[in-house]
């Protein structure tokens, strides 16, 4: 059984936690899109993570942990991280590479921070982690897949012309160093030396997998927000966040996932540049964001200061309808466990009329939001185990959300830990 599990809105969601709480009962942890651009959070019994390219499910013995041919694979910053966590006592997990992975170059983290530096205030809020130049370039047919690394003269040719096109750009556009070759060159050997013992036909294995009965989990990076189709464009990433390019990124048949798992974060957060309607500002803002998540709401994988704001249930129905949600896991409820009264955006006002659609970004851009609002529970709900002895205004909360985002909320996260969680009847 194939399960996807993605988010909902702008990412930030806890993902993390939910893939290596679910990977207990998997066999195969897939990640099958994005880079090292945005991070999983995972508190376990071997400490705190932030896990970037690596599957979440690496913390555990049984598992194998894929990643798959849509990443956008950076073979040092990969094995840094496995070497990170072994470090920290985790076993060295059973990792399989996809032969059609691509490659991330260095020269892709260097074009990012150029076109930022070059956009200046026009900037797309980049991680500059390369991303953007990396699937620019592999749509523009000059990546490099894995498998290449394995053929001396092809590889040689080839990135003596990319490099051609690439120096255009260096000297006329960016006015930075060129690039050489012969130095890229021996840098992709030693990629070669690094990822060897790990590539596989990842598609092949998944089918026999299929075939044997596995339990298999899709892990997505970002969240529907984020989508370069249904997101917030521009202000997205630079590969689909959505549930149904799992079986694109991974290799698999689309008919084969069968729960698409959504999680959703009991209030708004959102790292970098883009429309955001229900944010908040000023003292409600730094409040939430000292409160929220493990250690405040900063990236995992910038450190930059979270956006935050209300819960929008505009764009988390959104962002579940297009991931094609079959169940919802609802996040961070306890942080909330402050506040007098909550807010919910039930709807947005764009040119004088109110919607309960998710519109395209330049009417998003003059959207303003319309609450409900609801009374707070005032306490701490850490440590509860089960749904009925939450609140009641706790539950009242949660019901709304479910009634709003019209898919059933199955599990309630009540804390960072991975055994934190109630599972609703």
């Amino acid at each position: 059984m194939v399960r996807a599990i993605v988010g909902a809105n702008w990412g930030d969601e806890g993902k993390g936690k939910i893939t290596d709480m679910l990977a207990k009962e998997s066999d195969i942890i897939i990640r099958f899109q994005g880079g090292s651009n945005a991070g999983h959070t995972i508190i376990n019994n071997y400490g705190r993570f932030a896990l970037h390219l690596l599957p979440s499910g690496v913390f555990y013995d049984h598992t194998t942990s894929i990643i798959g041919n849509g990443v956008a694979l950076n073979i040092p910053f990969l094995f840094n991280e496995i070497e990170d966590i072994k470090q920290k006592g985790v076993p060295q997990p059973r990792i399989l590479v996809s032969d059609r992975a691509q490659i991330l170059m260095p020269y892709h983290v260097l074009f990012d921070a150029y076109e930022e530096e070059r956009l200046g205030g026009k900037s797309f809020g980049s991680t500059k982690s390369g991303i953007a130049p990396f699937y620019s370039d592999k749509y523009a047919k000059i990546g490099f897949q894995v498998s290449e690394l394995f053929d001396e003269e092809y590889l040689y040719d080839k990135l003596k012309r990319v490099c051609e096109m690439k120096n255009v750009l260096l000297e006329h556009l960016y006015h930075k160093p060129l690039l050489n070759p012969d130095e890229l060159f021996e840098e992709m050997k030693e990629y070669r030396r690094m990822v060897e013992p790990y590539v596989c036909d990842v598609s092949s294995y998944l089918h026999e997998a299929i075939k044997e009965g596995k339990n298999i989990l899709l892990e997505g990076q970002l969240g529907s927000l984020k989508d370069p189709d249904h997101g917030i464009y521009p202000m997205v990433t630079s590969s689909s966040t959505l549930a149904a390019y799992g079986a694109i990124g991974a290799g698999i048949p689309p008919y084969e996932i069968k729960n698409i798992t959504t999680v959703v974060k009991a209030y708004s957060s959102a790292v970098g540049a883009g429309a955001f309607v229900s944010e908040l500002f000023g003292e409600e803002a730094d409040e939430l964001r000292r409160r929220g998540g493990d250690k405040g709401e900063f990236g995992a994988t910038t450190g930059r200061p979270r956006r935050v704001g209300w819960f929008d249930a505009v764009a988390t129905r959104y962002g579940c309808r297009i991931q094609g949600t079959t169940e919802a896991v609802l996040t961070v409820v306890d942080v909330l466990g402050y506040l007098d009264e909550l807010k919910i955006c039930v709807g947005y006002e764009i040119d004088g009329k109110v919607t309960r659609d998710f519109p395209t970004t330049l009417k998003l851009e003059k959207a303003k939001p319309v609450y409900k609002t609801l009374p707070g529970w005032k306490c701490d709900i850490r440590g509860i185990k089960s749904y009925e002895e939450l609140p009641e205004n706790c539950r009242a909360y949660i019901e709304a959300i479910e009634k709003e985002i019209e898919v059933p909320i199955t599990m309630v996260s009540n804390g960072p830990g991975r055994d934190e969680i109630i599972v609703r009847k």
